[in-house]
């Protein structure tokens, strides 16, 4: 069961990273295009938001079954266990928590400039972040391949 559930959560990250993606380039287009904000920004918008918080609830699940998590004696941990225990998932929900300020505050905007440009910013952080705390198969702290497991 955790092998399916690590190749989702795998898979899930390559769709965030498209939507993401996406979503930065229309709001970074539109804000200094001073285009208006449509429907369709919106829609790319939420299906970001929403393939975080899926991936988000997927992570928990494999962090709650991971063999890798320990909690026990984490100062001589190595550098695989300490990045899956702490950092990896604390990277990743102030990632998830930028994206949902993000969304929630474009809400709020008084103009579609306003819109765009809180979506450009609170997106294109979350992404860095992500970037920084994805576990890449050429990155320094695990080396499973580009979908564990295959």
């Amino acid at each position: 069961m955790f092998t399916g559930l690590l190749h989702i959560h795998s898979l899930f990250r390559y769709l965030i990273l498209i939507f993401l993606l996406i979503a930065i380039y229309k709001a970074f287009t539109g804000w200094l295009g001073k285009k208006p904000f449509t429907k369709s920004n919106k829609t790319m918008n939420l299906m970001s938001l929403i393939f975080a918080h899926s991936q988000l609830l997927f992570g928990i699940w494999v962090y709650a079954q991971s063999p890798v998590v320990q909690f026990s004696n984490l100062s001589n941990a190595t550098k695989e266990v300490r990045f899956f225990t702490m950092e990896h998932g604390v990277m990743m929900i102030i990632a998830i928590l930028l994206i949902t300020l993000g969304y929630s505050l474009s809400k709020k905007g008084a103009t579609d400039e306003a819109k765009h440009k809180r979506i450009a910013i609170f997106y294109l952080l979350a992404l860095i972040l992500i970037l920084i705390a994805i576990p890449w198969p050429c990155g320094p702290f695990v080396v499973r391949g580009w979908m564990p497991g295959m």
